[in-house]
């Protein structure tokens, strides 16, 4: 495989998957947090109709304090926000030795550099995927109390 390959067919790849796995979970963390703000600033505000109006009203707070159980815990368990930093480090880790290859600056300003470039990016993929693992098997706070 040459460079071309190598660019072309794994590190091309592995940064638009990172790049695309940043940005689902920067989404998903503003979407759960923005309706978590929205639904927690709706409870105070409808619990001064509650007392005396209808009863759709003290309904609708307990609706919104479930949304925001359940955002948060959702937000909690899939970790959005760790996950959208560590994507995005990942990314841009690949593409700094994209561009530090193809501008053959050191480390790659060798007469063969493809190969460091293979094990610097391999290795960088290969920790994000040891992290990500002993990350998924780490107990959670809350269970680690039970």
């Amino acid at each position: 495989m040459d460079a071309n390959e190598y660019l072309e067919q794994r590190l091309e790849k592995q940064i638009q998957w990172y790049d695309g796995k940043s940005a689902f979970n920067k989404r998903a963390n503003s979407i759960f947090r923005i309706s978590e703000i929205i639904c927690a600033a709706l409870i105070p505000l409808l619990a001064g109709y509650a007392k005396n109006g209808p009863i759709y009203f003290s309904i609708a707070i307990g609706v919104l304090g479930a949304l925001v159980a359940i955002s948060a815990g959702i937000s909690a368990l899939l970790k959005f926000q760790e996950q959208w930093i560590k994507y995005r480090t990942t990314a841009e880790s690949l593409k700094k030795e994209k561009f530090l290859f193809l501008t053959k600056v050191e480390p790659y300003n060798a007469d063969d550099p493809l190969p460091m470039l293979v094990q610097r990016v391999e290795t960088l993929v290969s920790q994000e995927n040891t992290n990500w693992a002993q990350f998924m098997m780490k107990p959670s706070k809350e269970s680690s109390h039970g």
